[in-house]
């Protein structure tokens, strides 16, 4: 479980986070949430099992392509090898249901860290 939240004048928070991104309107901070949390929580699925290159193309737009035509919002941050993205808990059950249906595998489903999915590209 993870919170997605906007700071606009802050500095690097001190605590643990996930994902930080600074824009000229603020820092994005992704952090695991935390049980006084109260703010909208989000579930996180990684593919670390399909690691890719920086130079293939299609990767994520195969995950979010789906979810965006089941109307499911999603947060994304990448990194060098694969993609983190974030959607809505109360969405989780029928992201599955969506991803599965375009032929992804998904895992995972413990509430840990992270909700690890395979692609078949």
């Amino acid at each position: 479980m993870f919170t997605v939240e906007h700071l606009p004048d802050a500095a690097l928070p001190e605590d643990d986070w996930i994902v930080l991104v600074r824009a000229p309107e603020g820092l994005t901070v992704v952090r695991e949430a935390r049980p006084a949390d109260s703010g909208e929580q989000w579930i996180g699925l990684y593919g670390d099992v399909t690691a890719h290159g920086l130079d293939v193309p299609g990767m994520l737009s195969a995950i979010i392509k789906p979810l965006a035509e089941a109307a499911i919002p999603v947060f994304v941050a990448s990194t060098f090898h694969a993609d983190l993205v974030l959607l809505p808990e109360l969405k989780k059950q029928q992201a599955i249901t969506v991803l599965e249906e375009a032929g992804h595998h998904v895992e995972g489903g413990d509430g840990g860290a992270g909700e690890p999915f395979r692609s078949p590209h």
